[in-house]
């Protein structure tokens, strides 16, 4: 899976000329550093450029430096994950000295309530002008990481600043462990104070231009780690400063694209391909089930136009078997002179024998095929209803309007 790390420079911090509204500190930058490895591990292209002309990747991961989060070991407050933020804040409150509004809190992983853990704390207007700018470019990113995080093993890089801000050539440490990040400049003697008594137990690396300044500060070798590099390693860290109001949006949306993604990865071939044949043969059983059906159905057919040729000879070209049969049926029984279940001899029988209790006889009757009118004035619901209920059990239904009933065949299989 490829991954695309945006390396941002540290932040433009304020002078006293720039004022104080933050304007400067919360523009993002023109152009962008990036780290683009194919595999999420081997740095495969480093580079600069502006938003819009960004690698595409299956993960894009934005790197801040190491001064722009600032660490602080509190105890976690009691609260529900919704109200987690401001709870935050009003610990760290005294500890802070910007608004409430221009700092974004984290709480790293590993933090239970009730017990100490780690909160990370950024430049809130700045870190949203270049999310946005990002996004508005078309650039999704996943994650925001930090460069360094507290850690077990303490863990120390350093790095020539050639940032022309009056220390330029000057080597700087960063330093990690588990009591928090540090960072410092060689120059001054609170570098060595720092590593007291941890300096064995450290891992030491350095970018190539300040490997044999930081041998030579340190006494001993240190490893080569280029910061395209190290950015790709703060990649896997497990603390995402994207929470709260910088959560990702369409979180579904982007959980579907992401899922599209590792299914065209090549170590699921095997699955797209298992997937493939299995539509496959569902579409040939479903064909193959539905030409069955159709034979089934037309076997049905034919044998219902022979029933009714056999039945009734006199029928010579067959359009609608049951219903042809329906009405050779019923002219048969004409001929006999036998009554039909809706003939008026069976309506007016069924009719006499539901009549409701109580109920005078009809003044008139009137009948047409199917259906028989019997005049009812003066009947009430109770009446109604008894005689619904009455010829329902006869397989007949009766309506009621304007002092009138209308007695039917309920319409369905005989």
């Amino acid at each position: 899976m490829s991954v695309l790390a945006i390396v941002l420079p540290p932040r433009e911090r304020l002078t006293a000329q720039a004022g104080g509204d933050g304007v400067a500190g919360a523009r993002a930058p023109d152009d962008y550093s990036f780290v683009f490895s194919a595999d999420g591990t081997v740095v495969t292209q480093v580079g600069r450029t502006a938003a819009s002309l960004l690698p595409k990747a299956d993960r894009v991961i934005v790197v801040l430096a190491d001064a722009d989060v600032s660490w602080h070991r509190i105890k976690v407050p009691k609260a529900p994950p919704a109200r987690m933020r401001a709870a935050l804040m009003g610990m760290l409150e005294e500890t802070l000295l910007d608004d409430e509004g221009a700092l974004h809190v984290v709480l790293a992983p590993g933090g239970q309530p009730g017990r100490t853990g780690w909160v990370a704390v950024a430049h809130k207007p700045w870190l949203t002008a270049v999310l946005n700018a990002l996004e508005s470019a078309g650039t999704d990113v996943e994650k925001v990481v930090p460069l360094s995080a507290p850690v077990a093993q303490p863990v120390g890089h350093f790095w020539l600043d050639e940032a022309g801000d009056g220390n330029l050539g000057s080597v700087w440490l960063v330093f990690a462990r588990k009591d928090g990040v540090n960072c410092v400049n060689l120059d001054g003697n609170l570098a060595k104070s720092l590593i007291v008594g941890a300096g064995e137990l450290a891992r030491w690396t350095a970018t190539p231009a300040a490997a044999a300044h930081a041998e030579r500060w340190l006494g001993s070798r240190v490893s080569v780690l280029t910061e395209a590099e190290r950015a790709m390693l703060a990649c896997r860290g497990a603390t995402n400063l994207r929470q709260y109001e910088l959560a990702p949006r369409h979180r579904g949306m982007r959980a579907l694209r992401e899922v599209g993604r590792r299914f065209m990865l090549p170590e699921w071939r095997a699955v797209r391909w298992g997937v493939a044949a299995l539509v496959a043969m569902q579409l040939i059983g479903l064909n193959a089930h539905a030409w069955h059906q159709e034979r089934v159905l037309q076997r049905k057919r034919e044998a219902m136009n022979e029933t009714l040729r056999s039945t009734f000879p006199g029928v010579r070209t067959v359009l609608d078997a049951p219903l042809q049969m329906q009405r050779e049926t019923d002219r048969a029984r004409a001929l006999a002179g036998r009554a039909g279940d809706a003939d008026f001899e069976s309506l007016l029988g069924a009719a006499a024998a539901a009549w409701p209790d109580g109920a005078g006889p009809a003044p008139t009757v009137r009948y047409e095929p199917g259906k028989l009118t019997l005049a009812a004035p003066g009947w009430g619901e109770p009446q109604v209803r008894q005689l619904r209920e009455r010829l329902a059990a006869a397989g007949l239904a009766a309506e009621f309007a304007e002092g009138r009933v209308v007695v039917t065949r309920r319409a369905g299989p005989r």
